[in-house]
């Protein structure tokens, strides 16, 4: 049986309207709050999300608190420059969806929280996630393969044996990973412009390096 015939017509009809508003709000956390809010979201496939208000991240990188906060923090990132985006549908739904790994994933290790892998772990279940509601293949792999490689501007940068550039530049938009990324790294709590600056200057090299790609 396909899986969208066990989602009910209301799931989908919420689906619908998530899809509406990621693409025409200013702040859609406060329609997708709302919806959380009313108990709207409590079950399948939503609660993949929603679960994640009950993960924490490290103070020291995300201060503004669970992993549900921050991807509130990035979608809204995202509405304010989706219009420099490739293709808005994509790039919001990746926004969205871009953590739903650190759920499976996030483990305190000698007292650090970490989340190894969210990347790949996240591809699988957007994948999961959005089959339930449509058969676009083209949509699916195009929100699934920028979570996959959101990290890569930090591995690049960085030098860290996870970097791929090659493999990335094959299945997705550097330009595309750069402006997710840059929503990211920008959808943290008392963020400074000083800060802000830095990020910006690090997507900047990170295009830079993988400019030869482009």
């Amino acid at each position: 049986m396909d899986i969208r015939d066990e989602i009910d017509k209301n799931a989908q009809k919420i689906f619908k309207d998530i899809d509406n508003h990621i693409l025409k709000d200013n702040k859609p956390s406060n329609y997708i709050n709302n919806l959380y809010e009313e108990g709207k979201l409590q079950e399948y496939p939503f609660n993949m999300l929603t679960d994640l208000k009950n993960i924490e991240q490290s103070q020291k990188y995300h201060p503004e608190g669970s992993v549900w906060n921050h991807i509130m923090m990035v979608l809204d990132n995202g509405a304010n420059k989706r219009e420099k985006s490739e293709n808005k549908r994509i790039f919001m739904w990746a926004c969205l969806l871009h953590d739903i790994g650190k759920g499976t994933t996030t483990k305190i290790r000698k007292g650090r929280i970490t989340s190894y892998d969210h990347d790949k772990e996240g591809e699988k279940l957007s994948i999961k996630f959005l089959k339930c509601f449509t058969e676009d293949d083209d949509f699916i792999k195009g929100v699934s393969k920028l979570v996959r490689w959101h990290m890569q501007p930090l591995f690049v940068n960085k030098n860290l044996p996870f970097k791929d550039i090659e493999t990335m530049a094959k299945e997705v938009s550097i330009k595309e990973i750069a402006l997710i990324s840059l929503c990211d790294r920008l959808g943290r709590g008392g963020i400074s412009k000083e800060k802000r600056e830095e990020e910006i200057r690090s997507i900047d090299l990170f295009i830079e390096k993988c400019s030869s790609y482009i």
